[in-house]
This record gives C-alpha cells, sequence and structure tokens, in this order.
C-alpha cells in the first residue's frame, strides 16, 4: 500500500453490527468491493441516499467500526489490525466533523478548544493559547473566544467545531454532513472554510446530500448505491 496516501482502502467489505471492536461476528453488509485512496490536499465527497453506507465508510475510517475484510490504512494506521486501545492515539491524528457539532455546551469557544487540546497531549499553555489563536483566526471566530456554544448560530458553532478539528493539524478530516443544519449562506461559509484548509495541505473526505455543494465547490464525487461506490462526473448529477 501507499505510504503517501492519506487514506488508502483495497478490496474493503464493511460491516455494520452496532456492536463495539471485541465482536467477532460480521453483521449486516453495508458496502462491497470498496477500493479508495486519498491523497494529500484532496477533497473528496460521499453522496447517497440515507442508509447508503456514507456515514459507515466514515466510522470505520476513524475506528468506530471495525474492518474485517480486506486492507486498509489511514494516516498510518491499519484499521485491520486497529485495537481499541490504540483508537485515541488515531483520533489524535485526524479531524473530525459532525452535523450536530458535538461542543462541550458548558464552556466558552477558547475552552472548548483548550480542553481538547490538553486532552490530546499539549501541556505548554504559551503554545496552546497561540494555537488557538491561530485556529480562531483560520476560522473567523478570533473575535468570540469567550462566548459560549449557546450564544453562538448554526455556522459559527460548526466553524468552532472545525477549529476542534484542525487544532492539532491532522492530514485528513472526515465530515459526516457538516453543512445539513445550516442554511445555504451559512454553508457557503463552510465551504469556503474547508477549500482553504484544503489549500493548505489537508485532506478531507465529506459525507453530504448538500449537491448544490458539491456542484459549487467541485471535487471528487464518489456515488454510494446498492452497497457499491463509484466515482462519477459531478456535471452527472445535473
Amino acid at each position: 500500500m501507499d505510504e503517501k496516501k492519506v487514506i488508502e482502502l483495497e478490496g474493503v467489505s464493511i460491516y455494520h453490527s452496532g456492536e463495539s471492536l471485541r465482536n467477532s461476528h460480521r453483521g449486516e453488509l453495508v458496502l462491497s468491493e470498496v477500493n479508495l485512496s486519498v491523497g494529500g490536499g484532496e477533497l473528496v465527497y460521499l453522496i447517497g441516499k440515507v442508509g447508503s453506507g456514507k456515514s459507515t465508510l466514515l466510522k470505520t475510517l476513524y475506528g468506530e467500526v471495525p474492518l474485517k475484510t480486506g486492507k486498509g490504512r489511514i494516516v498510518g494506521f491499519d484499521l485491520r489490525r486497529l485495537r481499541r486501545s490504540r483508537i485515541p492515539y488515531l483520533r489524535r491524528k485526524i479531524g473530525i466533523v459532525f452535523q450536530d457539532h458535538q461542543l462541550l455546551t458548558d464552556r466558552d469557544v477558547f475552552r472548548n478548544l483548550h480542553y481538547v487540546m490538553k486532552a490530546t497531549g499539549w501541556r505548554d499553555e504559551t503554545l496552546i493559547r497561540r494555537r488557538i489563536a491561530e485556529v480562531l483566526e483560520l476560522v473567523g471566530l478570533h473575535n468570540k473566544e469567550y462566548k459560549m456554544p449557546f450564544e453562538l448560530s448554526g455556522g459559527e458553532q460548526q466553524r468552532l467545531a472545525i477549529a476542534r478539528a484542525v487544532v492539532n493539524s491532522p492530514a485528513v478530516i472526515l465530515a459526516d454532513e457538516p453543512t445539513g443544519n445550516l442554511d445555504p449562506a451559512a454553508a457557503d461559509e463552510i465551504m469556503r472554510l474547508f477549500a482553504t484548509i484544503v489549500a493548505g495541505g489537508c485532506s478531507i473526505v465529506m459525507s453530504t446530500h448538500n449537491i448544490n455543494v458539491v456542484e459549487d465547490y467541485p471535487a471528487r464525487t464518489l456515488l454510494f448505491s446498492q452497497g457499491r461506490i463509484e466515482e462519477i462526473d459531478v456535471a452527472a448529477l445535473g
């Protein structure tokens, strides 16, 4: 497998059982014959109907759903050999963005990021504050570091979630419907931010139902249908 790829899947079948890594049965087949590689600084869209396997693939990539057949690597981690105890180390090297933000509602913007950084091994307070200032500038929240999440708009909350995802300078961000709860203007802000992040060399794999986003910010697009994945031309979506 190519070590230069941030993600590489070969001959993968993905099963969803709703169970933990400790269970050995395979469960329900969701996707089969998956071959996928993602290079550095690449944006890849995952599209398809609800239940077609987009979220399950992302969960496999960040270790929530075990990979039991085929070969799979992400940022140097072998997904077939990924032990439960190693999942936190994997997640320190990738960013994850969810549709519903999953922010810490009892602390402000600064403390949301500070908590994540301390939990992932940062110790020097000067470096922590410097990095927080950098990522808040990147996502356009540099003047809102002491706002509570409920004081932010939906788009601002998602930008904070993205700040959390990039704070450890990951090689790849896995984003599951990141614009799903946003109005068109806020969704466009998120996509412009993603374009900046990709231009900086970080890859993004993003599931979406928002075809307007795919058309406005064209990139590699993978269609999930009937248990398979097919790369398609964005122009064909029209």
